[in-house]
């Protein structure tokens, strides 16, 4: 079993919920849907392994300072699969 990172909300109103995520090496969020559409901003270089449904897994590299958007319903579990603390900001979309 792995550690848990750990999920801090920052901003959670009407429109928004941002909730920053840190991860030692080795942490994962644990299983998740996400419920709405999302915007994912590195603070760190983010060495992730992700954990898909169908028991697939990738590697994916976002590089500090980048940003990705995804749909409502990605299901998955993120690892830092890196040897450093890794971090980066959520934002939801309601």
């Amino acid at each position: 079993m792995r550690a848990p990172c750990t999920a801090t909300q920052l901003v959670d109103d009407n429109r928004v919920r941002v909730t920053r995520f840190d991860f030692a090496p080795g942490a994962e969020t644990g299983w998740h849907r996400h419920s709405m559409d999302y915007v994912i901003t590195a603070v760190t270089d983010c060495h992730m392994l992700l954990e898909d449904p169908d028991g697939s897994t990738r590697q994916v590299l976002v590089p500090a300072g980048t940003a990705y958007r995804r749909a409502e319903g990605v299901e998955h579990n993120v690892i830092n699969n890196g040897d450093q603390v890794m971090s980066f900001v959520e934002v939801e979309l309601k």
